[in-house]
């Protein structure tokens, strides 16, 4: 039986049922349109459309399904066409004719994007509170680096000497932006569609802003139309996780890069590495090339779901079906992903000899010789020609920077000191810097934001 039998003759065809059911992937909100199913019937209760032995049996209904759910006992008809015709069905099942007020004042338009916004809610902020996790990891093992240094690249060319814990948080204020960006969004979705209906409400007398306190919402819609075409919060949502699955295959292109042999400056766990079925030598870095590879996933399902929005009028579309599975999809692979790389994170070990040998590179300090110029007068563009042309001859010429440096009548052994070992990355003083002074400071400040945010995620319930 469906929900319009009354206005279409005949049976549904068998092709269209297969096409447009959603109850293989929208059964995961069961618990979610229970929670809306239980707040409507109250609210139909305090509208006196409902008494309260009515009031009573529909919920005592909803408490029975929601065992039979949560058990695996529930038993699914061929006829269910998505989570929330299945939950009705069975309410009538067992509430007989008063379960047939379940859906009094309200549509299955108003009712999914109400299941969707609590669902997001959730996981949203179960996402949020993975990245803190993967932030604390990185938090530890910047600790722990202490003053190892390593190269900072661009153009992945040697650049100049920056600390590890530096590096590392790097990626640790990355991902504040990320978890900042899904924190905004949980605050942007936290509006109740129910009491819209279809679309433009209702005569009844509903009770909009008492279902959306006691769903926990921070206010009920505005307009009824907008309520229920709304998909905005998903587009954000995919975006948010997008852009925190780019940022996770960034680490992941370095952990690659770094475990390989011409490097050298990380050694996976063999618990997070995989081998090979036909090379016995190798050891992959699956994890890290995973993260690389579902960033691409993530991008899919937000412009995929972009595409479907961009031509849609008001009010509800079955369009909007498509919303679930991108949006399922992209939580579902980020929580693995946090999960997987701050395994990683935690038991890579970094080869910090290695880092500081080519750390050491004379050439790396090249930026502080022409500044060393310029503290003695030098205008920087003319310093930066001479320390380029010293760096050039001693390529061409085979002769230690060193010793060229030394020998310049403009430069001489005070600034050769510069290029010893170590040196350079001690200079780099301003705020935020990659500095031993400047890096202290900043775990400091990344300690502060991560209590700041642990209070944030905790206290936006």
């Amino acid at each position: 039986m469906t929900l319009w039998q009354g206005r279409l003759s005949g049976g549904t065809a068998d092709v269209v049922m297969r096409y447009s059911t959603s109850l293989h992937y929208d059964r995961r909100l069961a618990l979610d349109d229970l929670a809306g199913s239980r707040a409507h019937v109250r609210g139909l209760g305090r509208g006196g459309l409902l008494g309260d032995a009515e009031v009573t049996e529909l919920l005592a209904a909803l408490d029975q399904v929601e065992a039979e759910l949560t058990s695996d006992a529930f038993a699914f008809a061929p006829d269910d066409e998505d989570i929330h015709t299945a939950v009705e069905r069975r309410v009538t099942e067992l509430a007989g004719d008063v379960g047939a007020k379940l859906h009094t004042g309200r549509s299955r338009n108003d009712q999914i994007a109400t299941d969707l916004r609590l669902y997001a809610k959730r996981e949203l902020r179960s996402v949020a509170r993975e990245i803190l996790a993967l932030q604390e990891v990185l938090l530890t093992r910047a600790k722990e680096a202490g003053d190892a240094g390593l190269p900072g690249y661009t153009h992945l060319q040697r650049a100049q000497p920056v600390l590890l814990a530096h590096h590392l948080l790097a990626h640790g204020w990355a991902l504040a932006r990320d978890l900042d960006r899904l924190m905004a969004t949980v605050k942007r979705l936290d509006v109740s569609p129910l009491g819209a209906g279809a679309l433009a409400g209702s005569s009844l007398p509903l009770d909009p802003d008492g279902v959306a306190e006691e769903l926990g919402f921070g206010s009920r819609f505005e307009n009824s139309l907008d309520a229920v075409s709304d998909r905005d919060f998903v587009a954000e949502a995919l975006f948010d996780l997008a852009l925190l699955g780019v940022h996770l295959s960034r680490m992941g292109e370095e952990l690659v890069v770094w475990s390989t042999e011409e490097f050298g400056f990380a050694v996976l766990d063999d618990a997070f590495a995989t081998g090979s079925s036909m090379l016995p030598q190798k050891k992959n870095p699956d994890v890290a090339e995973l993260a690389r590879g579902k960033s691409g996933r993530l991008i899919g399902n937000l412009t995929g779901l972009l595409a479907t929005l961009k031509g849609l009028p008001l009010a509800y579309n079955r369009d909007l079906q498509e919303d679930k599975e991108p949006l399922f999809d992209s939580v579902d692979q980020t929580h693995l992903a946090l999960a997987a790389l701050a395994g990683v994170m935690t038991t890579v070990t970094f080869n910090t000899d290695r880092m500081q040998e080519a750390a050491g590179d004379s050439a790396l300090a090249a930026v502080d010789l022409a500044e060393w110029l310029v503290q003695q007068g030098m205008p920087f563009r003319q310093a930066h020609a001479v320390v380029g042309g010293l760096v050039h001859d001693s390529i061409e010429r085979r002769v230690p920077l060193e010793e060229l440096v030394e020998a310049h009548p403009a430069l001489g052994s005070e600034a050769a000191a510069l290029l010893e070992p170590g040196v350079a990355v001690t200079r780099r003083t301003t705020p935020g810097s990659a500095g031993p002074l400047a890096v202290s400071i900043q775990l400091e400040r990344f300690v502060h934001r991560l209590e700041s945010d642990r209070s944030r995620i905790d206290g936006e319930q």
